[in-house]
């Protein structure tokens, strides 16, 4: 899976889940300010991550520390390169 599939992807299983318009969801978004999502939330994307991609994501200080659409893409990119 090439980078941009994995952020075609993200972006779209967190649009479809959370009901974001797509033209919101540009890299540097703030996923609270400008995406309006909050904390509970957040606890929603790491499942939506993790059914998507299909591993656990357990690393509570880096979940913690996303907070742009940019971050959640390197995330999940270095995940999976860590993973192969």
């Amino acid at each position: 899976m090439t980078e941009a599939e994995i952020i075609e992807l993200i972006d779209s299983s967190l649009a479809e889940e959370f009901e974001l318009d797509r033209e919101d969801m540009v890299p540097s978004a703030n996923l609270y300010t400008d995406l309006e999502l909050d904390s509970l939330d957040t606890v929603d994307m790491v499942i939506v991550l993790e059914g998507a991609f299909e591993f656990k994501i357990r690393e509570e200080e880096a979940v913690r520390a996303i907070r742009t659409l940019e971050d959640i893409h390197r995330f999940v990119i270095t995940k999976i390169e860590q993973n192969n």
